[in-house]
Formats: structure tokens, C-alpha cells, sequence
């Protein structure tokens, strides 16, 4: 995902008091090493605050703390926001403009420094205001912060400039991990290939493109936990190398998720040594028409081709293959600001008559004069759900007489083609962590104001009305506007094919215990709440033991 450049306002929420758990779960076990696969060679690096991939979260969350988080007893959740490294959720002052939070006494870093509010600090103004030559990819997500500061020792203060309901959910990024002042002044970039931090694990060790381990850390400030003795990350870009670690008991589980056919057969071979954890998953799928390119200018042409889409009656057969499953708009089906069932079927393309839908894409095409139309789509060489997804879509085309051809290459060129226009319709997704609406739609907008938008074009009334969302502070009001401007992406204007939201599939070995999915394969990944039960912790007690 690009760096964005949006500056407008975002419109308002009340802050959800609520901590963490502050003892162990009853009945759970201490001790084992939870062993799982990652998928991929290894990260980039091993800084949050400037890396976007799950590599560097599945590497390396386990040894840090954050401000706030979604609530890893209620991950799935879209609004339940707690505490990791407060003491309580603040209600904001200021009209809305004024966060203020306290910082939980007793914290110490691994280094066994203490943590107090000038780390919590420093680590929110590298987020937010990056200093010359450091990389913040999700600065942006923060435009409506003014300043941070540590009036104290236990106090950090957020001034917005405006009052917005995007703000906490930004504030609770897995990626917004706390690291230490005094190091970040020295060296800012020293957590790129370094990692020092305050979480339930500290590190144990790491081996380039072989595994990263973790020991549990004595000193967490959660009593009682973490129950690991500690983990060994294993890096396996390719599936079968992940599932046959998985079958054979090498590891224990793979955190990103795997298509329903593989899901089946690893059932099937394992009975009950498995268990399967399943969600939403706040990524999607859509179709990007380069506007620059003929007869893609033309609104009549892209709404043919979104209107021959039967999404209704094809997704099932499909997510029996691929990672795509839910039939949505462009926002979160999870969020009280994705539009209901009735009115999802206003939209073109989402009538559940695929017939009438059909007719009338091809009356669009020949009032455009491009019957049997013929194009090539761009598409990415990752098999899920890129190259399932672009089968099914030549497929769809077709019923309408379209000829359709797939141009498949790695990630790199994938990117270069859509940067440098040199497409015409692309296979594209759209991901993020914490489902937070108002922002993660930014990438529909014009690329004037979004600027990982590839659809070369611009559209003042679009972003007229993004700005009325923005700005917007009723929630009935909201959800309406938001209605208004998905309608305008993907029906009017028609400026992207919205297709299926991904489907989020995670096998565990059924000794592990205490982890729950999320719509994110970002979220709730420090391991803390994982236990294991005999025979994999055959030396298990009822208390927690030091680490090592």
C-alpha cells in the first residue's frame, strides 16, 4: 500500500472504556513452546512503524507493547477498543479534540529501562511526524493529530485538529508498537535491524530466512502472563512446505490463512489433531479500470463490466477454491457503515437478477460501441486469490461476449505496470488491519488525493462527498453518506469493480489454545494469550515459571 496523502477531516466517536485482562484465564496451562509457520522468506526489517507486510508482525509483535488494541478477548469486533499500555480508555475532552491517557506504572523494556510516557510519546511522533529520511507508511491514517506530548512521567496527551471517529481505531494499529526514547534520539533507524522492547517475549534469536525465537518474559506487566515458556517462528514462503509442517506436527499452526481445499484435506488426514478458526477478513478484492486508456474512459464500458459480474450466485462455488467468499460493498460487511442487504442490491452488479443485469450491460456496451469488446487483465502471480479470482472474471465476461485475456506476472512488475499506467484493467485488492471505515476507503479516491490510486483519474464530486463524511458526526448520518459515496465508486462513476470480501481460514493443532482470529492477519499476534495442553506440554503446571 502507498503512502497517502490525505488531509481532510474525519467525523466523530466516543472513546470505549475497557483494559486488557489483568490475570490468567482459569484452567489455562503454563509452559511448551508454540512453534508455527510464517509465510514468507523473512521481513524486510524489523520495524513496524515503517514495514507493511504480516512478515515483520508475525516476526516480531510478540516482543512489544502498544498504546491501545482491539481486545484480544473480542477480535472480531469493530468498536471494542482497550487498553495495553493504559491504565483506562480516556473519554475525550475538547469537544471531542483532546485525548488524554495514563501509562501503567512498573513497565520496563527488556534492557530493563523503565517505560514511561516520553517512550509512548517519541514512539507516536515517529507514527505521526516522521523525522527526514525515516519512513512512516501509515502517517497519514493520523492527519487529524496536532501534537503529541508527556506533560510527565505517566501522562500522554493527543491534540486532534478536529473531532473524528477514525482516530481511535487508527491509535489501535498492530503496527504501532512503543520503543525506547533514549535509542530512538541515538539512531532512529536501530529498530530496523534490532529489537528491544517491553512486550510478553523477549528475543531469543533470529536466522535469516530460517526461524526467529522468542522466551517468555518474567516482567510482564500482565499478571500471569505470557503461559508460553516461549515460540520459534519458522519462515516458509511456499503453502505445501507450511502445511506439511502443520500435518506432520512440525508446527503447530500458520497465522495468515489457507483456501477451504486445503482446509478440507488437512481435516480430513488430521480428524481431531485439528481445529479451525474462521472470519471475514478485512481484505477484498476489486477490478481497477485505467481511465486513461479507451473505452475505459468511457463510464459506460466500466459499468458493463461490473454489471456482468453474478457475484450472488458464483460465490459459493468459488470460495470452495479461493480465499473470497463474502458479497459486499467497498466497506467492511462488519461495520455498522456497510450499507444493508437491500440496499447492497441497488448497486450495479449486486441485483440479485444476474439476467436483467446482464441485458443491460450489454445494451451499455453497444450504445458505447464496443460489443464484443476484447482486453487483457493485468493480474498478480499469487495464486490466492489473484489468479482464482481473474479465471472467474474472464468467465463472467464472457457470459456477456467479451474476450478477455490475462497477463499474469510477479508482485514487482504488477506494481510498475499500475504505477506507470501501462494497464488496462487490473486484478487488485484492497487490505488493512483494524477495521476503521472512513479511512480504509480512502483508496477509492482520485489519486490527487489517495496516492496508491492507479485509476488515473479525478472527480471533484466524489471528493466533495468524501469530505462530507469526514466531517460528518451522526452515526445515522454517516452510515448514509457512506451508502451515498459507495454508490458513486462503484455504481455511478463506476470507477472500480468491487468483487468479494477474502475469507479468512486458520488451522491449529488442537493442543493449542487461547489464540481467536480476527478480520485481520495483523491483529492479535503477540502470542500472549496462547496456552498449550498436554501431550505437546507434558511439563505444564498450574503457574507460571521464569523464563529460561
Amino acid at each position: 500500500m502507498g503512502r497517502r496523502s490525505w488531509r481532510l477531516a474525519v467525523g466523530l466517536g466516543a472513546a470505549l472504556a475497557g483494559t486488557l485482562p489483568a490475570t490468567a484465564q482459569e484452567g489455562a496451562k503454563y509452559g511448551g513452546t508454540l512453534t508455527y509457520m510464517i509465510p514468507a522468506e523473512s521481513p524486510p526489517s524489523f520495524d513496524a512503524h515503517r514495514e507493511e507486510t504480516y512478515a515483520t508482525i508475525h516476526s516480531a509483535a510478540p516482543f512489544y507493547s502498544v498504546l491501545v488494541r482491539i481486545n484480544p478477548e473480542n477480535p472480531s469486533s469493530t468498536t471494542d477498543f482497550v487498553c495495553d499500555l493504559c491504565t483506562e480508555m480516556p473519554k475525550p475532552t475538547d469537544d471531542g479534540k483532546t485525548y488524554t491517557f495514563k501509562i501503567r506504572p512498573g513497565v520496563k523494556f527488556h534492557n530493563g529501562d523503565p517505560l514511561t510516557a516520553a517512550d509512548v510519546a517519541a514512539s507516536w511522533n515517529e507514527i505521526i511526524f516522521p523525522p527526514q529520511g525515516v519512513l512512516s507508511p501509515r502517517a497519514s491514517n493520523y492527519m487529524m493529530v496536532k501534537d503529541v506530548e508527556a506533560p510527565d512521567p505517566t501522562t500522554v496527551v493527543f491534540h486532534l485538529k478536529f473531532a473524528t471517529s477514525a482516530f481511535l481505531p487508527a491509535l489501535a494499529d498492530p503496527y504501532n508498537w512503543i520503543y525506547e526514547k533514549k535509542i530512538l534520539d541515538k539512531d532512529p533507524h536501530w529498530y530496523e535491524k534490532n529489537i528491544m522492547g517491553s512486550g510478553p517475549f523477549k528475543f531469543a534469536g533470529f536466522e535469516v530466512g530460517q526461524q526467529i525465537k522468542g522466551v517468555r518474559n518474567p516482567e510482564y506487566y500482565r499478571k500471569g502472563l505470557p503461559y508460553l515458556d516461549g515460540f520459534v517462528g519458522v519462515y516458509a514462503p511456499k503453502q505445501s512446505v507450511q502445511l506439511d509442517a502443520i500435518r506432520a506436527d512440525r508446527a503447530a499452526t500458520e497465522f495468515r490463512g489457507y483456501p477451504p481445499s486445503a482446509m478440507d484435506q488437512l481435516k480430513q488426514q488430521l480428524d481431531d489433531k485439528i481445529k479451525v478458526q474462521q472470519s471475514d477478513w478485512n481484505c477484498s478484492s476489486m477490478v481497477m479500470f485505467n481511465h486513461k486508456k479507451k473505452p475505459f474512459d468511457d463510464v459506460r464500458v466500466r459499468r458493463a463490466l461490473t454489471l456482468a459480474i453474478d457475484r450472488w450466485g458464483t460465490a459459493p462455488g468459488l470460495s470452495k477454491i479461493a480465499n473470497v467468499r463474502t458479497v459486499g460493498s467497498i466497506v467492511f460487511p462488519g461495520s455498522p457503515l456497510a450499507p444493508t442487504r437491500s440496499e447492497l442490491e441497488t448497486i450495479a452488479g449486486f441485483s440479485p437478477d444476474i439476467e436483467k443485469s446482464r441485458a443491460e450491460a450489454k445494451r451499455l456496451l453497444k450504445e458505447a460501441g464496443q460489443e464484443g469488446l476484447t482486453f487483457e487483465l493485468l493480474n498478480r502471480n499469487v495464486d490466492q486469490p489473484y489468479k482464482y479470482v481473474g479465471t472467474w472474471l474472464i468467465d463472467q465476461w464472457s457470459k456477456i461476449g467479451l474476450h478477455v485475456t490475462q497477463r499474469v506476472v510477479p508482485t514487482g512488475p504488477w506494481f510498475g505496470a499500475m504505477r506507470s499506467g501501462d494497464y488496462s484493467v487490473v486484478s487488485f485488492a484492497n487490505c488493512h488491519s483494524v477495521v476503521n471505515p472512513v479511512i480504509d476507503v480512502q483508496p477509492y479516491l482520485p489519486n490527487s488525493a489517495y496516492s496508491a490510486q492507479y485509476g488515473y483519474f479525478e472527480d471533484p464530486s466524489e471528493v466533495a462527498l468524501y469530505d462530507k463524511l469526514l466531517h460528518e458526526t451522526d452515526p445515522h448520518e454517516q452510515h448514509a453518506l457512506m451508502f451515498q459515496f459507495a454508490k458513486h465508486v462503484m455504481d455511478t462513476e463506476a470507477h472500480t469493480a468491487f468483487l468479494l470480501w477474502w475469507y479468512r481460514i486458520v488451522p491449529l493443532r488442537s493442543y493449542v489454545h487461547g489464540w481467536k482470529i480476527s478480520p485481520s492477519h495483523y491483529i492479535n499476534q503477540d502470542l500472549s494469550t496462547i496456552w498449550l495442553d498436554p501431550p505437546h506440554c507434558g511439563a505444564c503446571t498450574a503457574e507460571p515459571q521464569p523464563a529460561g
